[in-house]
């Protein structure tokens, strides 16, 4: 009995842990810069994510106003823009196109994004990211705006499924200042 409780708890943690990587790595590696990214309309977002072609999608459901979807989408993950060297974003009657060279472990690696959809009400986004520390790894993100926050929700809460909640703003004025030699790309 302790073995299965045990590996329970290890799955719970590992699907907390999955699920704000997917959220955050996949925003980090999306997004070119707060000015060329579109912002998504504040409010209560319902976001899927899912890694690859099996497996089941992670939903988790984000409180947003303006500054805090700047945040999320400027300085989350390994490929968050202080280790990118270079992003090209472009835009077309269809989406988005966006491609970013980064470091990942001190190593290169590559993001490309496609967007389609609006930022107003729902949108899909695919990243393709490889590198040579990093295996070639497809995520979908399927965002569904739902309305305003819920009472009590403030924005920067992420709510995952089980009914997680953190507030990412919060996190970061708890996190130590990072140290140079462990930031990906140093």
């Amino acid at each position: 009995m302790r073995f299965c409780k045990t590996t329970l708890q290890g799955n719970a943690r590992l699907h907390v842990a999955l699920s704000i990587g997917a959220v955050f790595g996949v925003l980090a590696a999306s997004h070119a810069s707060a000015a060329d990214a579109p912002a998504r309309k504040p409010g209560l977002w319902e976001v899927k994510t899912a890694i690859g072609d099996h497996g089941r999608a992670v939903t988790a459901q984000q409180c947003i106003d303006a500054s805090t979807d700047q945040m999320l989408q400027s300085s989350a993950g390994p490929f968050s823009l202080p280790a990118c060297t270079s992003r090209e974003a472009k835009t077309s009657d269809s989406g988005m196109t966006i491609d970013s060279k980064c470091k990942f472990n001190g190593k290169p690696a590559s993001a490309h994004a496609d967007i389609t959809g609006s930022f107003d009400s729902a949108y899909t986004m695919t990243v393709t990211a490889e590198g040579s520390d990093l295996p070639a790894t497809k995520m979908t993100m399927e965002g569904k705006w739902l309305g305003a926050c819920a009472a009590g929700q403030q924005p920067g809460d992420v709510i995952m499924a089980g009914g997680v909640k953190v507030n990412i703003p919060e996190l970061q004025k708890r996190a130590p200042a990072p140290d140079a030699a462990t930031q990906p790309g140093k």
